[in-house]
């Protein structure tokens, strides 16, 4: 009996001795001590993630859409272009006066035509097509049925009730460019019906990546927007007419944030172009594991866009060498409205999503180990009875 009570004594003596059980990470009280600590050049910054704060983060996140930033719905396939090739025919009503020729022979007679084709007409730098006996014409810009009105009347008073006829044969101006992740990158033509945005992907092959990981990126002049593709394919009115010259990149986004601590699973996640709120992302992790999970201690750690806080922007704040403010956003889910304001912070590209263990936690790890080391040494104390 002696032995088994010494056993139990030294046993617990080295439990009590332990300074730590292992964590998968900080304690929760660590990191709200955090605050101002240094991280290279810059401080961190710990915030309590309040309503407001999930409103302007949500906010900075809404980039303007294609539909706000694209207001142009000309149809400008139609508007021919430098370099377009054209074929243009003439005629006059007999007896013709200027185009009027013999055209070939039929039963003997000779036949007369009052017409003149030039075709592989090209618009010159300039902008200009020659039309003989009409001179210079502006082509550039405009449709065939306005160069067609233009030629007709140049050439009344000279032609016999003359009548013109403009075709585009081959086009060189009205192009839209499609690259990235598409089957076959190049120029996409664009004709009179009014080709969309998904007309031009369609006409490169389609994106090569998942739907919901594509983004679409528009340039036209000096303005650039960009949107998930699945947003675009859900809202009609973001399917907008492409210009001549726009560009469009289509990228593969693989958008993923990371969960560690105590919760359901410990992993890197990835998620949708669309994005995902804190309250999708502890869910994809399987919740919160209530036999650890500290409730006040859900935190997210991000290299914060310092214009993204706005007015929330902490005071003296020091930033790292890329102009980023090291913020850790801490969740109290004791709070029934926290679970309101999860829904409204949106999830970024390489967040880390952190719960701590909850302040019990170490203690009940204690207990696990004091009582499975006195149950094993009054075993061998058993063992050394039983054998005296």
């Amino acid at each position: 009996m002696q032995i088994r009570i010494s056993a139990l004594v030294i046993a617990m003596g080295i439990m009590s001795g332990c300074s730590s059980f292992g964590a998968s990470g900080p304690s929760g009280s660590a990191i709200m001590n955090a605050a101002d600590k240094p991280l290279a050049s810059a401080t961190i910054s710990v915030a309590p993630l309040t309503e407001d704060i999930a409103r302007q983060l949500a906010a900075a996140d809404r980039t303007p859409n294609f539909s706000h930033m694209f207001t142009e719905t000309e149809v400008m396939g139609s508007r021919l272009g430098r370099g377009d090739v054209l074929e243009i025919t003439l005629w006059e009503a007999p007896p013709a006066v200027l185009f009027g020729s013999v055209a070939g022979l039929m039963s003997g007679a000779p036949v007369a035509s009052n017409s003149l084709s030039q075709p592989g007409q090209v618009v010159d730098e300039n902008g200009l097509i020659k039309v003989p006996f009409a001179g210079s014409i502006r082509a550039a810009g405009r449709t065939p049925a306005e160069i067609e009105q233009d030629i007709v009347s140049r050439l009344r008073g000279k032609a016999h009730q003359p009548q013109a006829m403009v075709r585009l044969v081959r086009n060189q101006a009205t192009n839209v460019t499609v690259v990235g992740d598409v089957a076959n990158s190049g120029r996409i033509p664009l004709t009179p019906k009014g080709e969309r945005l998904l007309d031009v992907l369609a006409g490169a092959g389609g994106v090569k990546q998942a739907v919901s990981k594509t983004v679409v990126q528009i340039t036209r002049g000096d303005r650039l927007a960009s949107m998930p593709l699945e947003t675009v394919i859900r809202d009609p009115s973001q399917n907008i007419v492409v210009q001549p010259d726009d560009i469009v990149t289509v990228a593969y986004q693989p958008y993923s944030f990371i969960a560690l601590g105590a919760t359901g699973s410990n992993s890197e996640l990835p998620f949708e172009a669309t994005g995902i709120n804190l309250a999708q992302a502890m869910g994809r992790v399987g919740g919160l594991r209530d036999d650890r999970a500290d409730i006040r201690g859900v935190f997210v750690f991000r290299l914060e866009d310092p214009a993204a806080l706005g007015s929330q922007l902490p005071p003296n704040a020091r930033l790292t060498s890329d102009g980023k403010l090291p913020v850790i956003y801490q969740l109290d889910l004791k709070q029934p409205g926290s679970l309101f304001v999860a829904q409204s912070f949106p999830m970024r590209n390489r967040d880390v999503l952190y719960v701590s263990d909850a302040p019990l936690a170490d203690l009940q790890k204690f207990m696990n180990m004091v009582s499975s080391a006195a149950f094993s040494v009054i075993g061998v104390a058993n063992a050394v009875d039983s054998g005296q």
